[in-house]
């Protein structure tokens, strides 16, 4: 008899006021465009964690270059001019916005895109596809692009559509995919899991199988996805905290000392912490450039 995993419960997605993490100088770049989260449903929510979708009408002329260190996930974005699959982007994706349009994304669960491509994750990493060469899931593009195009289409309607289409494509039996997930939640979830060993015990695995599952179903290993988050975890307080004792955020992150994390910090950020700080700060009083 075929299992048919239980629906999860979905909480709403937090507002991008209270999580910005990816966004490069966030307060800066909420005064350039606007970015909408809707939360997944029923089926769907077994492999979606949320749908976005991000508006900007900038003046003739008037260009910005947004940065994101963009979650270790699939999304699958579609415009006005099509749709694209993105794998995980070990770097910083950097994209520039004029004029009035807006984009829309299905941002998959960690590890839940496996069952939509026929390949191992790791052939996504750092790769950009048309959705025409996901076949699983290329009658999406039909049905959305035009829907991103009409600006007059409530955004609301956008996020409805994708998941009804969502729901129907979700497989209707357990994927072992899904394992990992829940073990790269965790991950995300549990701050004081900074090590593999550490989620590896958590998870009641050996940490061979943990990484050849990350690898297989998420496109790169534990160790850089716990990294990535503790990062992200960085840049928030950053981002919402006047005054911040590195050392301190430094031994909770599971770094070695200060020195550690600033490296890591830079190599991701572009700049290190205290001159991304100011940095931040000047941008949100110049607004677009």
């Amino acid at each position: 008899m075929a299992h048919h995993p239980q629906e999860p419960a979905k909480a709403q997605v937090a507002p991008v006021q209270e999580d910005s993490r990816g966004i490069l100088h966030p307060a800066a770049a909420h005064t350039v465009f606007h970015l909408d989260r809707f939360p997944s449903t029923g089926a769907a929510a077994r492999f979606v964690d949320r749908y976005w979708l991000s508006t900007w009408n900038l003046p003739p002329g008037v260009r910005h270059e947004q940065q994101v260190l963009v979650h270790p996930v699939v999304n699958v974005v579609f415009e006005a001019h099509g749709a694209v699959v993105s794998g995980v982007d070990t770097g910083r994706f950097a994209t520039v916005l004029e004029g009035s349009r807006r984009a829309l994304g299905i941002m998959f669960r960690p590890a839940a895109f496996a069952p939509f491509l026929d390949a191992p994750l790791t052939e996504l990493t750092d790769k950009e596809l048309p959705l025409s060469a996901v076949p699983a899931l290329a009658d999406l593009e039909p049905l959305l692009v035009p829907l991103v195009a009409d600006l007059n289409v409530p955004a609301e309607e956008l996020a409805a559509t994708a998941d009804a289409a969502m729901t129907k494509h979700a497989p209707p039996t357990r994927q072992s995919c899904e394992t990992t997930t829940e073990w790269a939640e965790l991950a995300v979830r549990d701050r004081t899991l900074t090590r593999v060993e550490d989620l590896a015990r958590a998870a009641g695995v050996s940490t061979r199988t943990l990484q050849r599952a990350f690898t297989d179903h998420i496109g790169i290993g534990p160790k850089w996805f716990l990294r990535r988050y503790r990062l992200y975890e960085a840049a928030e307080q950053v981002a919402h905290s006047d005054h911040i004792n590195w050392s301190a955020l430094a031994t909770a992150l599971g770094y070695a000392d200060q020195a550690h994390l600033t490296r890591d910090f830079t190599a991701a950020f572009g700049q290190p912490p205290a001159q991304y700080a100011a940095h931040s700060a000047a941008r949100q009083q110049a607004g677009p450039s």
